[in-house]
């Protein structure tokens, strides 16, 4: 079982770098397509739209297919993103194969989330799910350094070349690994609810990332939004009916939401990825363009943090497994307001290694925040629920990356026009600008803390009457997944 968990960690972190790894890449691609930079920031915008419209449909894929199977899909399908992207001859074929792509990394963490739930007793989720950090934080910290070397030395078509032969290494090995393995449950499709979610979640991606990025468009993010927003609406009512009338049309079962020691810690993940998304956009601009920093050496400057987040993980997850969520969320969020609170007050005091410092204090912080919630918020829902439970936290993490995008670039843009029209120099209005988007990313890490103190351990029987949906009535329901059973 170890050894499964370990291929399907590495190749999710394989995955999810490639979410970041086009930051440093975009000046090149434009210039070897002749692009401008609206249409190049599509390869980023383009991949995050994606995973917010695939990602909620893994709470169907899950159980109705066999983790070997789904496993294999997703892998095979990221290989054929990541070959055409090598080989790709034009600028649109490129962004085809990030769409590709995306739709494989999408099904990769609910993936991982969800077979960890189910293969690991309680007593050991809070270790194992630690491991699942090294994905989580250092796949997205790495991106950018590894690109710029690569970059240095290479053709942008190596970014994707590089990656090619590791996947497919991790696809054959997981796909030896996982055989035999129990077949998927029978589980229609609701054709209505998938073309909800897909204009819904896209939409609200799509408007959050045009208002916060600027992307080219032919809709205009109120619209997209105001799009998405009613389409979700019409998600969430027609979801609540099916759960009464034909449960098994269920696309996104949306009673998890019903339970509150699973509500918490994903509105407190929500937030936290809020928080280091801000960090991740604003250090890099604020070492570049006004200290003067390579791109290279600022993504080096910022591994740092990214490694610890994700080496400290699984330490953090052997002591929840000990203590619990509190003493380790708690102290999390108060560090996540210090270091957040350090950097917008003293951005433009402090030498380039009090950042580095200060973003390892935020990079540790998230460590002890995001292991304990996700293993207490999925080990409060039923067994039935992990797939759909696992899929809410990877749709809601690329919303509130969206999100935070938008928010911390809209209030540095705007801070920086007042203090440009009221005479100072360039350099010094950004300056000024980034501070205050960073005092808003702080008032987001306040409300990390303030619900880390209403998180609580989840209970030793989650399928028991105290956390079950009242439509479930007082019989222990089977967990209807895919996979086995608990493994000791």
């Amino acid at each position: 079982m170890r050894l499964v968990l370990r291929v399907l960690t590495a190749s999710a972190f394989v995955v999810i770098l490639n979410e970041t790894l086009m930051l440093n890449a975009l000046p090149p691609l434009m210039d070897a397509f002749g692009v401008d930079a609206g249409a190049g920031q599509w390869l980023t915008t383009g991949f995050m739209l994606t995973m917010a419209v695939v990602i909620p449909t893994t709470g169907w894929l899950l159980q109705r297919l066999s983790l070997r199977t789904a496993y294999l899909l997703a892998m095979g399908v990221f290989i054929a993103g990541t070959a055409l992207a090598a080989a790709a001859p034009t600028f649109e074929v490129l962004l085809l194969a990030r769409v590709v792509q995306a739709s494989g990394t999408a099904v990769m963490m609910p993936l991982l989330m969800t077979t960890i739930m189910t293969l690991v007793p309680p007593e050991r989720r809070g270790g194992v799910m630690g491991n699942l950090t090294l994905a989580i934080s250092v796949a997205p910290a790495m991106g950018p350094p590894v690109s710029g070397l690569i970059l240095e030395f290479a053709s942008w078509r190596w970014l994707f070349g590089l990656v090619l032969p590791i996947a497919v290494l991790m696809t054959v090995a997981g796909g030896r690994l996982l055989r035999g393995d129990e077949p998927g449950r029978a589980a229609r499709l609701d054709v209505p609810s998938a073309l909800l979610t897909a204009v819904g979640f896209g939409g609200l991606v799509y408007g959050l990332s045009a208002l916060g990025e600027g992307a080219a468009g032919p809709v205009g993010p109120a619209w997209s939004l105001g799009v998405g927003v009613a389409a979700l609406a019409v998600f969430a009512w027609r979801q609540l009916r099916l759960a009464r009338t034909d449960e098994s049309l269920v696309f996104l079962d949306l009673r998890a939401l019903r339970i509150t020691r699973y509500v918490v810690p994903l509105a407190l993940l929500c937030l936290g990825f809020m928080s280091l998304i801000g960090a991740m956009l604003l250090l890099p601009i604020l070492l570049q363009q006004v200290r003067g920093f390579g791109t290279l050496a600022s993504g080096l400057m910022l591994m740092p943090g990214g490694l610890a987040m994700g080496l400290l993980g699984p330490t953090v997850g052997r002591v929840y497994d000990r203590v619990g969520p509190r003493p380790l969320v708690i102290p999390g969020g108060a560090g996540l307001v210090a270091g957040m609170a350090g950097m917008a007050l003293l951005a433009d005091q402090v030498p380039w290694w009090g950042l580095v410092g200060l973003h390892v204090v935020v990079s540790l912080s998230l460590a002890c925040l995001f292991t304990p919630c996700f293993t207490t918020g999925l080990s409060s829902l039923p067994g039935r629920l992990y797939s759909h439970g696992s899929a809410m936290v990877g749709t809601g993490q690329q919303v509130a990356a969206a999100a935070g995008t938008a928010l911390v670039v809209t209030v540095m843009e705007t801070r920086a026009f007042q203090l440009g029209a009221s005479g100072l120099g360039e350099r010094e209005a950004l300056e000024g600008g980034i501070g205050t988007a960073l005092l808003v990313a702080t008032g987001i890490a306040v409300g990390v803390f303030v619900l880390s103190v209403f998180v609580r351990p989840a209970p030793k029987d989650a399928d028991g009457p105290e956390e079950r949906p009242a439509e479930q009535g007082g019989d222990v329901a089977a967990t209807g997944t895919a996979y086995p059973e608990p493994v000791a």
